[in-house]
Protein backbone atom coordinates (compact mmCIF):
# COMPACT_ATOMS: atom_id res chain seq x y z
CA UNK A 1 0.00 0.00 0.00
CA UNK A 2 1.20 3.63 -1.10
CA UNK A 3 0.44 6.88 0.86
CA UNK A 4 0.53 10.21 -0.26
CA UNK A 5 3.86 10.84 1.22
CA UNK A 6 5.92 7.83 -0.31
CA UNK A 7 6.28 10.06 -3.24
CA UNK A 8 8.19 12.53 -0.96
CA UNK A 9 12.43 11.48 -1.30
CA UNK A 10 13.83 10.74 1.80
CA UNK A 11 10.27 10.51 3.95
CA UNK A 12 8.86 7.34 5.70
CA UNK A 13 5.21 7.07 5.82
CA UNK A 14 5.29 6.65 9.78
CA UNK A 15 7.34 9.26 10.57
CA UNK A 16 7.52 12.03 8.24
CA UNK A 17 6.71 15.32 9.01
CA UNK A 18 3.04 16.88 7.91
CA UNK A 19 4.44 20.50 6.96
CA UNK A 20 7.25 18.79 4.82
CA UNK A 21 4.73 16.56 2.62
CA UNK A 22 2.37 20.30 2.20
CA UNK A 23 5.40 22.04 1.59
CA UNK A 24 7.14 19.17 -1.24
CA UNK A 25 3.27 19.39 -2.99
CA UNK A 26 2.89 23.23 -2.48
CA UNK A 27 6.39 23.61 -4.38
CA UNK A 28 5.64 20.89 -6.57
CA UNK A 29 1.95 22.89 -7.37
CA UNK A 30 4.26 26.14 -7.96
CA UNK A 31 6.48 24.67 -9.73
CA UNK A 32 3.82 23.21 -12.88
CA UNK A 33 1.93 26.69 -12.81
CA UNK A 34 5.02 28.51 -13.27
CA UNK A 35 6.16 26.07 -15.87
CA UNK A 36 2.31 26.90 -17.43
CA UNK A 37 2.59 30.77 -17.16
CA UNK A 38 5.97 30.45 -18.75
CA UNK A 39 4.49 28.31 -21.37
CA UNK A 40 0.89 30.90 -22.30
CA UNK A 41 3.20 34.03 -22.07
CA UNK A 42 5.88 32.51 -24.70
CA UNK A 43 2.69 31.45 -26.79
CA UNK A 44 1.13 34.45 -26.33
CA UNK A 45 -0.33 35.69 -29.53
CA UNK A 46 -3.19 38.16 -28.63
CA UNK A 47 -4.75 40.64 -31.00
CA UNK A 48 -3.55 44.00 -30.34
CA UNK A 49 -5.81 47.46 -30.52
CA UNK A 50 -4.56 50.70 -30.70
CA UNK A 51 -6.13 54.09 -30.50
CA UNK A 52 -4.57 57.15 -29.45
CA UNK A 53 -6.52 57.32 -26.21
CA UNK A 54 -9.81 55.98 -24.63
CA UNK A 55 -12.20 56.13 -27.42
CA UNK A 56 -11.09 52.74 -29.28
CA UNK A 57 -12.59 50.85 -26.31
CA UNK A 58 -15.53 51.26 -27.57
CA UNK A 59 -14.42 49.24 -30.06
CA UNK A 60 -12.69 47.12 -27.70
CA UNK A 61 -15.86 46.05 -25.65
CA UNK A 62 -17.56 45.33 -28.49
CA UNK A 63 -14.98 43.27 -30.34
CA UNK A 64 -14.63 41.38 -26.70
CA UNK A 65 -18.80 41.08 -26.94
CA UNK A 66 -18.30 39.41 -30.61
CA UNK A 67 -15.79 37.42 -30.11
CA UNK A 68 -14.82 36.23 -26.21
CA UNK A 69 -12.15 33.67 -25.48
CA UNK A 70 -8.78 35.30 -27.63
CA UNK A 71 -5.97 37.37 -26.05
CA UNK A 72 -6.42 40.96 -26.44
CA UNK A 73 -3.89 43.50 -25.76
CA UNK A 74 -5.18 47.39 -25.95
CA UNK A 75 -2.99 50.33 -25.97
CA UNK A 76 -3.81 53.80 -25.49
CA UNK A 77 -1.29 56.58 -26.77
CA UNK A 78 -3.13 59.10 -24.37
CA UNK A 79 0.89 61.05 -23.91
CA UNK A 80 0.65 62.36 -26.95
CA UNK A 81 -3.06 62.22 -27.58
CA UNK A 82 -5.32 63.93 -29.22
CA UNK A 83 -3.86 63.22 -33.15
CA UNK A 84 -6.69 64.55 -34.70
CA UNK A 85 -5.11 68.32 -35.73
CA UNK A 86 -1.57 66.74 -36.14
CA UNK A 87 0.24 66.14 -39.52
CA UNK A 88 0.00 63.27 -41.38
CA UNK A 89 3.54 62.47 -41.30
CA UNK A 90 3.61 62.94 -37.41
CA UNK A 91 -0.09 60.73 -37.02
CA UNK A 92 1.76 58.02 -38.98
CA UNK A 93 5.25 58.43 -36.49
CA UNK A 94 3.34 57.91 -33.86
CA UNK A 95 0.76 54.79 -34.70
CA UNK A 96 3.53 53.04 -36.33
CA UNK A 97 5.87 53.32 -32.73
CA UNK A 98 2.47 52.16 -31.53
CA UNK A 99 2.06 48.99 -33.95
CA UNK A 100 5.73 47.70 -32.94
CA UNK A 101 4.96 48.43 -29.68
CA UNK A 102 2.38 45.58 -29.85
CA UNK A 103 4.10 43.53 -32.04
CA UNK A 104 7.03 43.17 -29.60
CA UNK A 105 4.18 41.73 -27.53
CA UNK A 106 3.84 39.09 -29.31
CA UNK A 107 0.25 40.91 -31.71
CA UNK A 108 0.55 39.42 -35.46
CA UNK A 109 -2.77 41.26 -35.98
CA UNK A 110 -4.16 45.19 -35.17
CA UNK A 111 -6.98 46.75 -34.90
CA UNK A 112 -6.19 50.51 -35.02
CA UNK A 113 -9.52 52.00 -33.52
CA UNK A 114 -8.76 54.94 -34.50
CA UNK A 115 -10.38 56.83 -37.17
CA UNK A 116 -7.57 59.56 -37.44
CA UNK A 117 -4.76 56.62 -37.53
CA UNK A 118 -6.90 54.60 -39.68
CA UNK A 119 -7.31 57.46 -42.20
CA UNK A 120 -3.93 59.22 -42.14
CA UNK A 121 -1.35 56.33 -41.01
CA UNK A 122 -3.11 52.76 -42.29
CA UNK A 123 -2.01 52.66 -46.30
CA UNK A 124 1.75 53.88 -45.56
CA UNK A 125 2.24 50.59 -42.75
CA UNK A 126 0.09 48.66 -44.77
CA UNK A 127 1.82 48.94 -48.30
CA UNK A 128 5.54 49.71 -46.61
CA UNK A 129 6.18 49.40 -43.16
CA UNK A 130 4.47 45.61 -43.07
CA UNK A 131 6.58 44.82 -45.85
CA UNK A 132 9.89 46.04 -44.15
CA UNK A 133 9.39 44.74 -40.84
CA UNK A 134 7.01 41.37 -41.44
CA UNK A 135 4.86 40.55 -44.50
CA UNK A 136 3.01 37.69 -42.63
CA UNK A 137 2.19 40.09 -40.00
CA UNK A 138 -1.77 42.29 -40.27
CA UNK A 139 -2.70 45.95 -39.48
CA UNK A 140 -6.52 46.83 -39.77
CA UNK A 141 -8.40 49.75 -39.31
CA UNK A 142 -11.56 50.79 -39.01
CA UNK A 143 -12.35 53.17 -41.99
CA UNK A 144 -12.66 50.05 -44.48
CA UNK A 145 -15.64 48.08 -42.90
CA UNK A 146 -17.37 51.01 -42.01
CA UNK A 147 -18.04 52.25 -45.44
CA UNK A 148 -18.92 48.88 -46.45
CA UNK A 149 -22.00 48.96 -44.87
CA UNK A 150 -22.93 52.47 -43.67
CA UNK A 151 -24.70 52.73 -47.06
CA UNK A 152 -27.36 50.22 -45.84
CA UNK A 153 -28.56 52.30 -43.54
CA UNK A 154 -29.74 54.97 -45.05
CA UNK A 155 -32.76 55.48 -47.27
CA UNK A 156 -32.56 59.11 -48.81
CA UNK A 157 -28.91 57.95 -49.92
CA UNK A 158 -27.79 60.92 -47.85
CA UNK A 159 -25.20 60.59 -45.24
CA UNK A 160 -23.76 62.84 -42.63
CA UNK A 161 -20.00 62.52 -41.40
CA UNK A 162 -19.02 63.67 -37.96
CA UNK A 163 -15.60 63.02 -37.23
CA UNK A 164 -11.88 64.80 -36.10
CA UNK A 165 -10.57 67.70 -38.10
CA UNK A 166 -7.53 65.19 -39.33
CA UNK A 167 -10.32 62.48 -40.26
CA UNK A 168 -12.64 64.53 -42.45
CA UNK A 169 -9.75 66.86 -44.38
CA UNK A 170 -8.03 63.04 -45.55
CA UNK A 171 -11.89 62.64 -47.21
CA UNK A 172 -11.08 59.09 -46.19
CA UNK A 173 -14.84 58.25 -45.57
CA UNK A 174 -15.91 59.98 -49.20
CA UNK A 175 -13.72 57.87 -51.21
CA UNK A 176 -14.51 54.80 -49.26
CA UNK A 177 -18.11 55.06 -48.96
CA UNK A 178 -17.67 56.25 -52.86
CA UNK A 179 -16.43 53.48 -54.10
CA UNK A 180 -18.58 51.13 -52.28
CA UNK A 181 -22.23 53.19 -52.90
CA UNK A 182 -21.16 55.69 -55.68
CA UNK A 183 -25.04 56.66 -55.09
CA UNK A 184 -24.68 57.84 -52.08
CA UNK A 185 -24.06 61.30 -50.96
CA UNK A 186 -21.70 62.20 -48.34
CA UNK A 187 -21.64 65.48 -46.24
CA UNK A 188 -18.17 65.77 -43.32
CA UNK A 189 -18.62 67.73 -40.41
CA UNK A 190 -15.61 68.40 -38.03
CA UNK A 191 -16.06 68.40 -34.10
CA UNK A 192 -12.61 69.54 -32.96
CA UNK A 193 -14.25 70.18 -29.54
CA UNK A 194 -16.13 66.86 -29.02
CA UNK A 195 -12.86 64.88 -27.93
CA UNK A 196 -11.66 67.29 -25.61
CA UNK A 197 -14.82 67.37 -23.79
CA UNK A 198 -14.94 63.68 -23.70
CA UNK A 199 -12.15 62.98 -22.25
CA UNK A 200 -12.22 66.01 -19.68
CA UNK A 201 -15.78 64.20 -18.76
CA UNK A 202 -17.85 66.94 -19.55
CA UNK A 203 -19.68 64.39 -21.93
CA UNK A 204 -23.13 64.25 -19.98
CA UNK A 205 -23.00 68.04 -18.63
CA UNK A 206 -24.81 70.86 -19.57
CA UNK A 207 -21.91 72.97 -21.01
CA UNK A 208 -21.78 70.28 -23.54
CA UNK A 209 -25.36 70.57 -25.27
CA UNK A 210 -24.08 74.20 -26.36
CA UNK A 211 -20.75 72.09 -29.03
CA UNK A 212 -23.22 69.14 -29.59
CA UNK A 213 -25.85 71.51 -31.21
CA UNK A 214 -23.49 73.32 -33.02
CA UNK A 215 -21.57 71.00 -35.19
CA UNK A 216 -24.78 69.08 -36.00
CA UNK A 217 -26.72 72.50 -37.45
CA UNK A 218 -23.49 73.10 -39.25
CA UNK A 219 -23.83 69.76 -40.38
CA UNK A 220 -27.70 69.47 -41.23
CA UNK A 221 -27.30 72.61 -42.68
CA UNK A 222 -25.54 71.11 -45.55
CA UNK A 223 -28.07 69.19 -46.66
CA UNK A 224 -32.37 68.33 -45.72
CA UNK A 225 -32.46 64.97 -46.75
CA UNK A 226 -29.59 63.66 -44.44
CA UNK A 227 -31.37 60.45 -42.61
CA UNK A 228 -28.46 58.96 -41.51
CA UNK A 229 -25.33 60.05 -39.16
CA UNK A 230 -22.00 58.27 -38.81
CA UNK A 231 -19.83 58.83 -35.64
CA UNK A 232 -16.36 58.31 -36.99
CA UNK A 233 -14.56 59.01 -33.92
CA UNK A 234 -14.32 55.95 -31.55
CA UNK A 235 -14.79 58.63 -28.76
CA UNK A 236 -18.04 59.92 -29.75
CA UNK A 237 -20.61 56.86 -28.41
CA UNK A 238 -20.11 58.51 -25.16
CA UNK A 239 -21.90 61.63 -26.59
CA UNK A 240 -24.60 59.28 -28.66
CA UNK A 241 -27.34 60.10 -25.82
CA UNK A 242 -26.80 64.33 -26.03
CA UNK A 243 -27.08 63.98 -30.30
CA UNK A 244 -30.14 62.41 -30.21
CA UNK A 245 -31.46 64.85 -27.72
CA UNK A 246 -30.81 67.48 -30.58
CA UNK A 247 -31.56 65.53 -33.86
CA UNK A 248 -34.64 65.25 -35.43
CA UNK A 249 -36.46 61.69 -34.90
CA UNK A 250 -36.13 60.26 -38.71
CA UNK A 251 -32.47 60.35 -38.58
CA UNK A 252 -30.87 57.52 -37.06
CA UNK A 253 -27.43 57.43 -35.52
CA UNK A 254 -24.64 55.00 -36.16
CA UNK A 255 -21.52 54.17 -34.05
CA UNK A 256 -18.74 52.08 -35.38
CA UNK A 257 -18.10 49.52 -32.20
CA UNK A 258 -20.90 46.52 -33.55
CA UNK A 259 -19.71 46.97 -37.49
CA UNK A 260 -15.76 46.68 -36.80
CA UNK A 261 -16.92 43.72 -34.12
CA UNK A 262 -18.40 41.84 -37.05
CA UNK A 263 -15.83 42.79 -39.96
CA UNK A 264 -13.51 41.31 -37.28
CA UNK A 265 -15.33 37.83 -36.94
CA UNK A 266 -15.55 37.29 -40.69
CA UNK A 267 -11.83 38.63 -41.33
CA UNK A 268 -10.91 35.49 -39.04
CA UNK A 269 -13.43 33.25 -40.78
CA UNK A 270 -11.90 34.28 -44.39
CA UNK A 271 -7.94 34.01 -42.83
CA UNK A 272 -8.11 30.52 -40.76
CA UNK A 273 -4.16 30.71 -40.53
CA UNK A 274 -4.38 33.45 -39.31
CA UNK A 275 -7.01 32.60 -36.28
CA UNK A 276 -5.49 29.50 -35.48
CA UNK A 277 -2.09 31.16 -34.60
CA UNK A 278 -4.49 33.71 -32.46
CA UNK A 279 -4.01 32.75 -28.43
CA UNK A 280 -6.93 31.85 -26.83
CA UNK A 281 -6.44 31.69 -22.90
CA UNK A 282 -9.53 34.77 -22.59
CA UNK A 283 -7.21 37.19 -21.20
CA UNK A 284 -7.04 41.06 -21.34
CA UNK A 285 -4.00 43.53 -21.10
CA UNK A 286 -4.78 47.70 -20.97
CA UNK A 287 -1.52 49.55 -21.28
CA UNK A 288 -1.30 53.64 -21.50
CA UNK A 289 1.45 55.97 -22.56
CA UNK A 290 1.07 57.77 -19.59
CA UNK A 291 2.86 57.24 -16.20
CA UNK A 292 -0.55 58.16 -14.43
CA UNK A 293 -1.92 54.81 -15.02
CA UNK A 294 -4.77 55.27 -12.28
CA UNK A 295 -5.85 58.20 -13.85
CA UNK A 296 -6.58 56.27 -17.40
CA UNK A 297 -8.02 53.55 -15.48
CA UNK A 298 -10.56 55.57 -13.97
CA UNK A 299 -11.69 57.14 -17.74
CA UNK A 300 -10.79 54.07 -19.57
CA UNK A 301 -13.79 52.57 -17.59
CA UNK A 302 -16.13 55.22 -19.12
CA UNK A 303 -15.28 53.97 -22.69
CA UNK A 304 -15.05 49.93 -21.67
CA UNK A 305 -17.79 49.81 -19.32
CA UNK A 306 -15.93 47.68 -16.96
CA UNK A 307 -12.74 48.21 -14.44
CA UNK A 308 -9.81 48.25 -16.26
CA UNK A 309 -6.48 47.82 -14.55
CA UNK A 310 -3.78 49.44 -16.82
CA UNK A 311 -0.05 49.22 -17.19
CA UNK A 312 2.60 51.67 -18.72
CA UNK A 313 4.21 51.45 -22.33
CA UNK A 314 7.09 53.02 -23.04
CA UNK A 315 7.52 53.67 -26.42
CA UNK A 316 10.34 54.17 -28.16
CA UNK A 317 10.42 56.85 -31.16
Amino acid sequence: MRFANDDVPGCAAANCPAGLITGQLQKEANIKVAFFTFAVMFNNKPIGIFDSGYGGLTVFRSIFKQLPGYDYIYLGDTARAPYGNRSFQTIHQYTWDCVKWLFNKGCPLIILACNTASSKALRTIQQKDLQNEDPAKRVLGVIRPTAEVIGNYTKTNEIGVLGTKGTVQSESYLIEIGHFFPDVKVYQQACPLWVPIIENGEYDKPGADYFVKEYLDQLLAQSANIDTLLLACTHYPLLQDKIAEHLPGHIRVVSQGDIVAKSLADYLLRHPDMESGLSKNNTQQFFTTTDDTVDFDHYAELFFSAPVKSGFAEIKC
